[in-house]
């Protein structure tokens, strides 16, 4: 991974687009899992970006915590929340170094979060794991590596993709609920636009 105050400073200068770069929708997989979730559990939405995630779980009545690395992309997510009267908790942090905590959360949500190589992707992996409360949801959407040739988002590096077998041996002691490779047209903002090469990932801790 970058240096976290480079890696700021990049994403800063992205969010600064007065545009929201994915749109204020929420993303149509998290959207699609609304039967799943109960008001009051505890969410944690990892690289939430401007918001579109948590502020969606929040008129849910789910309680969320929001990180990611830019202070601009929160910016616009307070804004967001303020927009749908909602309330939102954020955390400004690198995901590199950021503590999630054991048993912290009822609902860990990952939304196209692949800015890490091995292995310390897989760390990251492992530690939402943990940050899982006991009978706790992963909710995680991710690119496989057939996006490189589609070229409509995500960043150009075939490590920082997401197979069915990597995600299978790094969450091996949760359930998995569903776990399904597509490939769909995406309409999130300017950020992702076009057929995508998608994996979803449902899973439940013991």
């Amino acid at each position: 991974m970058t240096d976290p105050a480079t890696d700021s400073k990049r994403w800063d200068e992205r969010f600064q687009d007065p545009e929201y770069v994915f749109g204020k929708a929420p993303n149509a997989f998290l959207a699609g899992k609304a039967h799943l979730l109960r008001p009051g559990a505890r969410a944690l939405v990892l690289a939430d970006g401007e918001g579109r995630n948590g502020v969606w779980l929040a008129e849910r009545g789910l309680d969320v915590l929001s990180v990611d690395v830019s202070s601009a992309a929160q910016d616009k997510a307070r804004a967001l929340a303020a927009e749908r009267g909602v309330h939102v908790r954020f955390e400004q942090a690198d995901l590199a170094a950021w503590d999630m905590g054991r048993a912290r959360f009822d609902l860990v949500v990952a939304i196209f979060i692949q800015f890490a190589l091995p292995p310390l992707r897989d760390q990251l992996l492992t530690r939402m794991q943990a940050a899982l409360a006991p009978g706790g949801l992963l909710l995680l959407e991710g690119y496989r590596p057939e996006q490189l040739g589609y070229r409509t988002g995500g960043p150009p590096v075939p490590e920082y993709m997401y197979t069915a077998e990597l995600l299978r041996r790094v969450f091996a002691e949760l359930t998995i609920l569903e776990l399904v490779e597509r490939d769909v047209e995406l309409h999130e903002g300017h950020g992702h636009r076009g057929m995508s090469a998608l994996i979803d990932l449902v899973a439940r801790k013991p």
